[in-house]
């Protein structure tokens, strides 16, 4: 197999989640994380048995959770008891990034208990799986399609690093380290190696995040070599298949289409299929683009992404309209009542979107990280930490409401993890640049080369759109400074100590990019006005045809029952919405709410009718909106994003 390009060092990082303190508004939501959601999430484990399977010291547990059928009735050769390991990895992640924030002994405790048990578990030659080791022992590899190996083991990598970073200890780094080699020996282009990859892609991000962490080039490599060789042919799956003696036609989902490897990954020009996977994918690709400098690789990538964002993606920053393969179905199909909208799906764009920034500041995918961020993905995670929603519609009759666990537990641990992580989504750092990604109260220490940088944001974002920024150096530094306009503003205005900067002269790519040789304690003054904003759908989608949805800021507006009484559909907006008051919401900290002039359809009685020639009156009203990630918090009731709208 022939590689494109040379590895590369240039490219923009993240930075470790310890080496940003995050307050205000995702403080809060962190403190949130770290008080109640992260103990929940343990408890859920234990509950589940998912101990007794890991643990080598307890009997082999009897299975938990039945095996998925085949549309014949006989069952499947999967269930999600097979893919315990990556819920409880994400757990263990989502618990060391609030360790770093607020020391948590009976936590650490229970976490330091947790990794014995995989210590324990794994096998002499480094293979780590509870399921192949207890539960199906002799059956490793078969098949890498359908049974998740790959996957929970870059769960669990991403968990070692996350844990190394968080608290020092190097346990399960070094666990998975061992795991990590004896996958880089059994899988490759030699001989003597199995030329596969996972039907669940999530390996490869965690491998370069491993790489990053050890210095070991062998891990960035073998992500690179997963990626490569992902639909190529002869097919794996198919040779995988017929060397166990199945058919390779006859299996869940029927098409390769579903895991993204029906064409080699430059070769796919739509999003298609599951739509967690397909954004693990892209995560993984975008990392090797920015390793290995591979133009190739983000020329595919940029096709995808519009694919997605101009045909494909909810105004939430949701994605995967459909239940049936929690994934993608035709463009402009996005109904909102029946919405899917994965949680993890929306977390998976707000990873792939920060991976497309290791390229460089570039508003096209820093504005949609935001928009999933805020909506599609923190609707995920009640304000008390304590329930969930794994799908997200836009729409609800009162029906749809959080829940305290899932019999696929996958997005709680993973919005979790995603929230007290936020810190390494807002920042990027190149040698010579720092960008700012996200805003929100923190302060940063970066290393840009050899320069130590520190950035304090203080801010009441996303509330208010002023944002002051002081910069720190131990000695007067030259470097880029670039900050994002998102695209939903006006018109924004920067000063530094005072003096007004035109923004026209330093934008590049929806950033302000100011090159300069700072001193150090250089205020830096942006000011983005947050208006109440209408938006349109494109006719195409047929579901939003006459109707709006408001935003304010990076947040999507929607409607209660609550607030505005039964049958929302009846309200109609008819005034200028950029004239609409805003006011806080009782019960719900700072959050701001929109009220707006509308009108309400009053109907006569429809009592024993089904149709009539009668018309609605209509009736003067101010609807009041609330952001969406916030629906579902307060009473129980009806729930409406796009509403109607007439000039």
């Amino acid at each position: 197999m022939t590689y494109l390009n040379t590895p590369t060092s240039s490219g923009f990082r993240p930075p470790a989640v310890p080496d940003v303190d995050v307050h205000g508004f995702w403080g809060e939501r962190i403190d949130a994380v770290a008080d109640k959601t992260v103990m929940i999430l343990y408890d859920r484990c234990v509950a589940a048995g998912m101990f007794d399977q890991i643990d080598p010291d307890r009997p082999v547990p009897e299975l938990r959770l039945p095996y998925h059928l085949r549309s014949d009735g006989s069952p499947d050769t999967v269930n999600v008891q097979m893919f315990w390991d990556s819920d409880v990895a994400k757990v263990i992640e989502a618990a060391a990034y609030v360790l770093y924030r607020k020391p948590n002994p009976d936590l650490e405790a229970k976490v330091d208990a947790i990794i014995d048990m995989f210590y324990r578990l794994q096998l002499p030659d480094g293979y780590l799986n509870s399921w192949f080791i207890r539960m199906q022992p002799g059956k490793r590899w078969l098949n890498l399609r359908d049974h998740h190996e790959l996957y929970c083991a870059g769960h669990l990598i991403e968990a070692a690093v996350a844990y190394f970073h968080a608290t020092g200890k190097r346990r399960l780094l070094d666990v998975m380290c061992r795991y990590a080699d004896h996958i880089d020996q059994t899988f490759g282009p030699q001989p003597v190696q199995k030329p596969g990859y996972c039907g669940h892609e999530e390996i490869e991000l965690a491998l370069i995040r491993l790489g990053r962490a050890t210095g070991e080039q062998r891990y960035l490599d073998l992500a690179r070599f997963f990626i490569e060789q992902r639909g190529q042919q002869p097919h794996y799956f198919d040779e995988e298949a017929a060397a166990r003696g199945a058919d390779p036609k006859q299996f869940r989902h029927r098409t390769y289409e579903y895991n993204q490897s029906h064409l080699p990954v430059r070769q796919q020009t739509k999003v298609i299929g599951h739509a967690v996977r397909a954004m693990y994918l892209y995560s993984g690709m975008a990392d090797v683009a920015t390793e290995f400098g591979d133009n190739s690789l983000t020329d595919a990538l940029k096709v995808l992404w519009d694919d997605l964002t101009t045909k494909q993606m909810y105004v939430t920053g949701g994605i995967g309209p459909a239940a049936s393969n929690e994934g993608f179905t035709d463009y402009y199909d996005l109904p909102n009542h029946n919405a899917y909208a994965e949680t993890c799906a929306a977390v998976g764009l707000v990873m792939w979107a920060s991976r497309m920034l290791g390229r460089g500041p570039d508003r096209l995918y820093a504005d949609i990280m935001e928009q999933a961020l805020y909506n599609g993905a923190l609707s995920g995670l009640a304000a008390d930490g304590a329930t969930f929603f794994y799908d997200n519609p836009l729409e609800s009759n009162g029906s749809h409401h959080r829940w305290t666990w899932h019999r696929c537990p996958c997005c709680p641990p993973n919005i979790a993890r995603t929230v007290a992580s936020i810190g390494s989504y807002m920042y990027g750092v190149s040698s010579d640049e720092l960008a700012v990604h996200l805003y929100g109260d923190s302060t940063a220490r970066l290393a840009l080369g050899s320069t130590a940088v520190t950035i304090a944001q203080r801010t009441d974002y996303p509330w208010d759109g002023r944002i002051a920024l002081t910069v720190g150096v131990d000695a007067p530094a030259a470097f880029r400074l670039a900050l994002r306009v998102p695209g939903w503003c006006g018109q924004a205005r920067l000063s530094i100590d005072g003096e007004v900067i035109d923004v026209a002269a330093v934008e590049d790519k929806g950033y302000l990019r100011i090159d300069r040789l700072w001193q150090g304690g250089e205020r830096v003054v942006l000011d983005l006005p947050m208006d109440v904003r209408a938006l349109h759908a494109n006719p195409a989608v047929r579901a939003d045809i006459g109707r709006v949805a408001l935003a304010r800021g990076p947040m999507i507006y929607c409607a209660e029952e609550i607030d505005n009484g039964g049958e929302l559909h009846s309200l109609i907006l008819t005034g200028d919405v950029s004239e609409a008051d805003t006011a806080s919401i009782e019960g719900l900290d700072k959050a701001v709410a929109i009220n707006v002039k509308a009108k309400r359809e009053v109907w006569r009685d429809w009592q024993g009718k089904l149709y009539d020639t009668g018309e609605p009156t209509l009736k003067d009203t101010t609807a009041r909106f609330l952001p969406y990630f916030l629906w579902d918090n307060r009473e129980p009731g009806e729930m409406l994003v796009w509403v109607r709208a007439q000039k």
